[in-house]
């Protein structure tokens, strides 16, 4: 076009812009091919908060949570109106819990850069083998399936409710999360249940309409004596029987 441009302007004006320098563009994974090759042992962690009513006025509480990219599985890891670098810590021990820790076994934790997420609780991860991934600033869609979830549990529950004290706080997020996991099915899953309690196909029965928090949270589905088993295993089919 005529214009002479210093070769530092150019660069400039490329990483204003995400656009890595002609050599290293090519080399350079994008966010959703990485997701592609790692999804399986991807887990995501995000925080949300939640005003409850108390004796003492509106407290403020933080939800800590993680989610299985793979499976949609969400885990509540922690409820608390005190959080800091000692609560992090003991949370992060008990998602690496090599029993029943969502991150064992896992190799990535993606997380935005809130100083909750201390250098203690990277290093923590680090220890058996799962790499802390921190997102750019300002930059949600990198962590889209966890601020799914936190836009699904406030819309159809926490804004829903006037709640009255921790208990109720916790109550609230325990019930939803059951309904998601169990009841709620999921059009990114093909319309399927992330843990469903029969894994066979329900071919006739009276449908039955059940509710949580009191009638806040709605789902049916068929009398259990009317699901086929034969799609199970056998080991699933004898502990059903």
């Amino acid at each position: 076009m005529g214009y002479k441009l210093a070769v530092s302007t150019i660069a400039e004006i490329l990483r204003l812009h995400g656009i890595e320098p002609a050599p290293e563009r090519s080399r350079k994974t994008s966010w959703k091919e990485f997701l592609a090759q790692h999804w399986g042992p991807i887990v995501a962690a995000d925080f949300f908060s939640v005003e409850v009513w108390t004796w003492k006025g509106l407290k403020r509480f933080l939800v800590l949570f993680f989610i299985d990219l793979a499976t949609r599985h969400v885990e509540i890891a922690s409820i608390s109106s005190a959080a800091n670098g000692f609560w992090i810590t003991q949370v992060g021990r008990s998602a690496t819990d090599a029993v029943d820790g969502i991150l064992f076994g896992k190799r990535y934790l993606i997380h935005d850069r809130a100083p909750l997420f201390t250098a203690e609780f990277q290093e923590l991860l680090a220890s058996v083998g799962v790499k802390s991934v921190k997102l750019l600033r300002q930059s949600p869609n990198l962590n889209a399936y966890a601020e799914r979830f936190v836009r699904t549990i406030e819309e159809s529950c926490l804004e829903r409710l006037v709640l009255f004290g921790e208990r109720s706080l916790r109550t609230a997020v325990r019930e939803f999360t059951q309904h998601y996991l169990r009841e709620r099915h999921h059009q990114g899953l093909g319309n399927r249940l992330i843990l469903a309690d029969h894994c066979g196909e329900v071919k006739r029965g009276r449908i039955q309409h059940q509710q949580r928090l009191g009638g806040l949270l709605n789902y049916y589905s068929r009398a259990a004596l009317e699901i086929c088993l034969t799609p199970c295993s056998p080991l699933i089919a004898r502990q059903l029987s």
